[in-house]
């Protein structure tokens, strides 16, 4: 089958137009269009909105270059008279949207000047920096200047999925069949028996809509709510004087907002004060070299992430009056790409509805070559009777009945089932797919690169250890402060809170209640609650000094660096805080216990460094604090990298998770590697990971430079045993995971926060960012979102993608038994007899069962603890494994045997006489088959196992189909005989039709016993395959 499946092969990611129109032309075979490609990308509104947004990229780019080079000669140009309307001006504010829009869009510095800059601006908009917009005033802003919204694509109401239903090609010409039907039959059989056939093919067509189409819905509506959690995003700004966090949709004209790195820049908006703010324009200009904001280049479009720096920008427009607006309703039309698994059961759909059409044409020639036979050897062959218009019709609804059954349109559809099902479960569970393949794809992750800070920890950081003066201090709360306050001297302290309060990218702000709340990163807000504890005053302390320059912290430099200018001329002094083992590179001098600056020897160096790697080996993130005073007659004020002397080393607390080391044991018992990537010291890493059970005793924990030292041929050796790396760069965590899936053919998922993750996160197989800590390009690059940055819920996403791929293995094996069955028996009852056993209405309701009730079945069951037992699913497993095929073919022959013997030797084996003998028999087959189907269904439930009824009743959606199914089962023949073309049955045979269905379950037990090739592959980390067959009940 693999072979066959070739051209259905498609990439985990990174898949061109021509790859995914590749696929689409080898689909030969389609009953639906509409609802067989749905769930894939429109590739030609995707061609359509890549144009349209190349136009507009050109566009913006040429209306940038053409405002820098009218910079030179912004005397020449005139400036536009920009009139209030009367209702603008009631409201409060002095300039128009379109104006406004226009200025900033078209980067207009000639009128951006007239109107006053960027203070202007802000008091045109009736707004002040310090206490941003009033909350009085958000309606009359959303009125006149518009809502931060964008149009959304119409959400289908449930007569469009029965329209779209309808659209089944067979369904229509068994639909046009019935009318034929019912026209024959009136008047040659009259009321109401001649429309008794006909009507049945309508009632029965008229179901499997239904079904269908509410089936469809339910998924459209899981879908919408997951659409709605990717789009939330937030933003801080200040309101009444309050910094605090609002949705992006909430964002108003006139909102001051906070920018950070990673940020997306939620509005057009005009820069108002910052430090070495680069924003990335290329969503929208296309330009990849980054773009470098200030007060002489002070426009922000909406759509642009944050590369680095920080800042704050007055929101000028929302909304569709942007450029990023009008880009957003065109990327809505593009759709997202199919999973590769969708892809292959595509191939499995189209190769299995070839062979059904061959033999629905067989049947048909077949039953019509042996009816004219009969008449040419009856002698009737020149008298013809409606009767055998009838015939000849019934013999082309059979056959068009068993297309129908024999091309498994389901197939691809309950792979979206499942995945839109495992979505919502996942949402409730704290984790947000934004890729439909990454839930597919994490189910064959053999190896997890996680960080350390907050998914392995729990973010929640408190100063622990303090070194200062040459004394190491415990920190326990108030008490502790005060002894801090007796052990160092008055001066040292002062410099200590400088260091504090000035050196940080936090704020300390008070609330409603006016409890002081500290907005920033978890390891900032320890170092200032350490220092509101010691009895700092954050604003007092920002207010004496003006802050000159900032060099914020990011992954590559692993420190943060300020300059400020100290109050009464007292000179330019510059802090610096970071990775204990940079910073203390860069001091040459230390702080003595009298606030003196003193020189650093070598042997005091080794000491400190003796401190840090001891708070290291406690688990503590150490962090080393410095200053430096410059002398203003060195001429050009910058940010120096050494001559800083030493003030302390902090050690912060970041307790493990519970529950991190269970799941990481689990990972290991489900063959997952686990590997910690962190930027933290080395001894606080291995200390952290062998808490949480990582390190082992041959584990190998590198560190960073060292890694990245290695030749390719020490790589091969030393990749597969890594299980730490520290003080590591992004860089070497796309270099690792690189070579993870190229030089070992691993699976990897990848964990990420900060905006320099983002290469990592796109090249690995998964791509996971963290909710709470990660930044909106981590986010946008990431194919899941662990919104409560939990380890644990990294692997619960593992265990469901196992889940929908066994899931969707269990519904294949269960629809290919009934195709094979339905198919042989049909075609070979055809052949013989000259009339098909089961007729079009009995297998509209065949194909119900095993096609959308079937996937509901079998395609939602939850995961059980059993999936995190077994070694992941490598890249180039075949999907329909051999213990499918063993289980396939056994049932089916099983289902034949018996089915025939019943078709050909019924009447004498069941004593069965009478006029009414045949449909006696045939309703008796017709039953014995459903009741087949119902018990392959709870057999296909494990493929390995024996134990089958492990978990049943824990999926409610499972039972309750079965249960429907029996029930309906028992409707149609007691009571809808007259349309299904079947008699009512005595308990006997009621009897022998569920027994006859239950043998299954034994043989079932059989065929697991039956050895079948196994996989003796091992895992590259010495984890063995689990035994199959019998040992796993």
């Amino acid at each position: 089958m693999e072979s066959l499946l070739k051209d259905f092969e498609l990439k985990n990611k990174e898949r061109s137009i021509e790859a995914l129109s590749r696929w689409r032309s080898y689909v030969s075979l389609v009953k639906n269009r509409r609802r067989r490609f749905r769930n894939v990308a429109d590739l030609e509104k995707r061609t359509q909105t890549q144009e349209h947004i190349q136009k507009l990229q050109g566009k913006i780019r040429s209306v940038i270059i053409a405002q820098q080079a009218a910079l030179h000669f912004t005397d020449a140009i005139g400036t536009t008279e920009y009139k209030v309307s009367e209702k603008t001006r009631e409201a409060g504010f002095g300039i128009e949207p379109d104006d406004i829009a226009s200025v900033v869009r078209s980067h207009d510095y000639k009128n951006y000047r007239k109107i006053g800059e960027v203070e202007g601006i802000i008091s045109k908009l009736s707004v002040s920096v310090e206490e941003g917009v009033s909350q009085d005033s958000i309606h009359s802003r959303q009125e006149i200047y518009g809502l931060n919204r964008y149009p959304e694509k119409p959400s289908k109401s449930l007569l469009m999925f029965v329209w779209d239903a309808l659209h089944d090609l067979t369904l229509i010409i068994l639909m046009v069949c019935a009318i034929v039907s019912i026209g024959i039959g009136l008047p040659t059989e009259g009321w109401p028996k001649g429309v008794y056939d006909g009507l049945g093919i309508i009632l029965s067509v008229f179901l499997v809509v239904i079904v269908t189409a509410i089936s469809d819905y339910q998924q459209s509506l899981q879908f919408r709510d997951l659409d709605k959690e990717k789009k939330k995003i937030f933003v801080q700004v200040t309101r009444d004087g309050k910094r605090q966090k609002i949705s992006i949709y909430d964002l108003v004209v006139g909102d001051i907002v906070h920018l950070a790195t990673g940020d997306q820049v939620p509005a057009d908006g005009v820069y108002i004060s910052g430090y070495s703010l680069l924003i990335d324009e290329s969503s929208l200009s296309g330009e990849s070299e980054p773009v470098n904001i200030d007060k002489q280049r002070p426009f922000l479009l909406s759509g642009t992430k944050v590369q680095d720096g920080q800042g704050k920008m007055v929101v000028t427009t929302v909304g569709m009056r942007t450029e990023w607006g009008k880009l957003m309703e065109t990327l809505n039309e593009g759709g997202e790409d199919e999973t590769p698994l969708q892809v292959k059961l595509h191939g499995v759909a189209t190769i299995i509805g070839k062979i059904g059409l061959t033999f629905a044409v067989l049947t048909f020639v077949v039953l019509t070559i042996r009816f004219l036979v009969e008449k040419g050897v009856n002698g009737d062959f020149g008298s013809w009777s409606s009767n055998d218009a009838l015939k000849l019709l019934d013999y082309f609804a059979i056959a068009v009945t068993i297309i129908v059954v024999a091309i498994p349109e389901g197939l691809p559809l309950a792979v979206t089932l499942s995945l839109a099902f495992a979505m919502k479960k996942l949402m409730n569970d704290r984790a947000l797919v934004r890729h439909l393949s990454a839930c597919e794809t994490m189910g064959s992750a053999s190896c997890i690169c996680t960080d350390k800070t907050g998914t392995l920890t729990t973010n929640h950081m408190v100063v622990n250890k303090i070194w200062i003066c040459e004394k190491t201090m415990e920190m326990k709360g108030n008490e502790s402060a005060d002894k801090l306050k007796t052990e160092i001297s008055e001066e040292v302290l002062s410099i200590l809170l400088q260091a504090i309060f000035q050196n940080t990218s936090s704020e300390v702000v008070k609330g409603k209640d006016g409890n002081k709340t500290i907005l920033g990163t978890p390891t900032e807000s320890a170092l200032l609650e350490f220092g509101l504890l010691s009895g700092g005053d954050f604003d007092a302390q920002r207010k004496t000094c003006e802050v000159l320059m900032v060099e914020p912290f990011n992954s590559s430099r692993k420190k943060m660096s300020v300059l400020v200018e100290l109050p009464d001329g007292g000179g330019v002094r510059a802090f610096c805080k970071g990775a204990s083992e940079i910073v203390l590179k860069m001091c040459d001098k230390i702080i003595d216990s009298n606030g003196t600056a003193v020189d650093l020897p070598e042997e005091l160096a080794n000491k400190v460094s003796d401190v840090i790697n001891g708070f290291a080996s406690e688990a503590l993130r150490t962090l080393c604090l410095a200053v430096k005073d410059i002398n203003e007659n060195q001429g050009e004020k910058s940010i120096p990298d050494n001559g800083y002397t030493l003030i302390a080393i902090v050690g912060i607390k970041d307790p493990v998770r519970p529950g991190v080391r269970e799941a990481v044991q689990t990972c290991l018992a489900a063959g997952i590697t686990v590997r910690m990537v962190t930027g933290d010291n080395i001894n606080t890493a291995r200390a952290i990971a062998k808490e949480c059970g990582i390190l082992t005793e041959d584990g190998v924990a590198i560190e960073g430079p060292a890694f990245r030292d290695l030749s390719p041929e020490q790589m091969k050796d030393v990749i597969p045993r890594i299980q730490v790396m520290a003080r590591s760069l992004p860089l070497d965590k796309h270099t690792l995971v690189t070579n993870l899936r190229n030089m070992f053919g691993e699976v990897v998922a990848v964990t990420g926060d900060g905006t320099n993750d983002a290469p990592a996160l796109h090249e690995s197989d998964i791509g996971l960012a963290m909710g709470i800590a990660g930044t909106e390009v981590a986010k946008e690059n990431a194919d899941v979102i662990i919104m409560d940055d939990n380890f644990t819920t990294i692997v619960n996403v593992a265990k469901w993608g196992r889940a929908i791929y066994i899931n969707i293995q269990k519904f294949v094996q269960f629809q290919l038994t009934v195709n094979v069955v339905a198919l042989v028996i049909n075609f070979v009852s055809a052949c013989i007899t000259g009339s098909a056993p089961l007729t079009a209405v009995q297998l509209l309701w065949v194909n119900l069962i095993m096609d959308t009730l079937g996937a509901l079945a079998l395609a939602t069951e939850p995961p059980n603890d059993g999936l995190m037992e077994r070694l992941p699913v490598g890249r180039t497993t075949s999907f329909i494994t051999k213990p499918m095929w063993r289980n396939i073919f056994g049932q089916s022959l099983y289902q034949l045997i018996v089915l025939a013997i019943l078709n050909f030797d019924g009447k004498r084996l069941l004593g069965l006489t009478g006029s009414d003998a045949t449909i006696m028999l045939n309703t008796l087959i017709f039953n014995s088959f459903v009741f087949c189907q119902v018990f392959n269904e709870i057999n296909s439930r494990e493929i390995e196992r024996i134990n089958i009824f492990r978990g049943m009743f824990d999926s409610w959606i499972f039972f309750t189909v079965i249960f429907s199914t029996v029930v309906f089962q028992v409707i149609i023949v007691e009571f809808l005989g007259t349309f299904a073309s079947t008699v009512p049955l005595n308990w006997q045979f009621w009897l022998l039709s569920v027994v006859i269905g239950a043998v299954s379950m034994p043989i079932a037990a059989i065929l697991k016993c039956i050895p079948v090739e196994k996989d003796t592959t091992k895992h590259h980390d010495g984890y063995e395959a689990l035994p199959s067959g019998p040992e796993l009940a």
